[in-house]
Parts: structure tokens; sequence; C-alpha cells
């Protein structure tokens, strides 16, 4: 439950920063442009037999933080993941 209460902290609060145009200390504004290229920057330090679930985690992720309005619970997004 850890896991999901940091994950759930960590998208709402990119979620926040996208809608509300919050900057960053280097002034540069966080959009969901710069949130995509962050995520393909720390996807690539991933070894590359990561697998499957490390590319479903990053489209729920996406899905999440990126949605136009605010997705209740991350883990409804999730749950068409489960196989």
């Amino acid at each position: 439950m850890e896991d999901v209460a940091t994950a759930e902290i960590s998208r709402t609060q990119l979620w926040q920063w996208v809608h509300r145009g919050a900057a960053l200390d280097d002034g540069r504004k966080v959009t969901r442009e710069l949130v995509r290229q962050i995520i393909d920057e720390e996807a690539a330090k991933l070894p590359s037999d990561a697998g499957r679930r490390f590319a479903d985690a990053r489209q729920i992720m996406e899905d999440v933080s990126l949605a136009d309005d605010f997705v209740d619970f991350l883990t409804w997004s999730a749950l068409s993941y489960i196989d």
C-alpha cells in the first residue's frame, strides 16, 4: 500500500503542476511535453529487458498525470492492466 500511496502523491503533484502552470527552479514551465520528456529520460535509464510491466506502469502514470480531468484513483486506471 505504501507504494500505491507514493504513486498517488507523485501523480497528483504532477497533475497539479501541469494544470496550475507551475515552474521549476530553472524557470521551465511544467507542461505535458516536459513531463513526457522527463519520463522518456528516466525510462531510458532502465535495463533494456525491463519488460512489459514497466511500459504498463509508464502508460498508467502518463494517463493519470496528464489527463484533462483529475482521475480520482490511480488504481482504477491500473485495473485494466491486470492479467
